[in-house]
């Protein structure tokens, strides 16, 4: 996955607690228990995030794991009918979601998980389906690591020195 480095500062980032676990640890003197939140950050224009934040309260770990989805923002290609250029399949252990581009009144067609990734990252008109293993965590990194792998057309276009026009066409 490639990571380029984005200046949080200057998005207006939104965030989404897409799982909150109760984590148990058994010791000695009994159970300890923390809670590990799983949250989505994005500015609705291309660019996302997922965290992971663990902690004894839960405001702590959303916190926490707001802070780690910083870290871990991305550019993900937007096209103007709020979609993405073709359909493409993310993968992230054995999790699989397939990103299906779709026409202008679609909306947004997806699970919970990948939903509040797409919404975040500012899509407007996708389809998907989540294949394989449904962990959250799991489907939310194969989400992004798929739209992180699209390329835009231009893109495609410059590796395989053609024009714009005999790609698309």
């Amino acid at each position: 996955m490639k990571h380029t480095i984005i200046d949080a500062s200057k998005l207006e980032l939104e965030e989404n607690v897409v799982a909150i676990k109760r984590v148990t640890k058994v010791v000695k003197g009994g159970r300890n228990f923390r809670f590990a939140a799983l949250v989505v950050v994005g500015d609705k224009n291309g660019h996302i995030g997922a965290g992971l934040g663990k902690a004894t309260e839960i405001p702590e770990a959303i916190r926490k794991g707001k802070e780690d989805a910083i870290k871990k923002l991305v550019s993900v290609p937007v096209n103007e009918n709020g979609s993405i250029p073709y359909d493409y399949t993310g993968e992230y252990g054995s999790a699989r979601v397939l990103l299906k581009s779709a026409p202008e009144g679609t909306g947004i067609i997806a699970g919970g998980p990948a939903r509040s990734v797409l919404e975040l990252a500012g899509y407007r008109n996708i389809r998907t389906k989540s294949l394989g293993s449904n962990n959250k965590q799991n489907v939310v990194l194969a989400t992004i690591a798929g739209l992180t792998q699209i390329k835009a057309p231009e893109e495609i276009a410059r590796l395989r020195s053609k024009s714009l026009d005999e790609i698309l066409n």
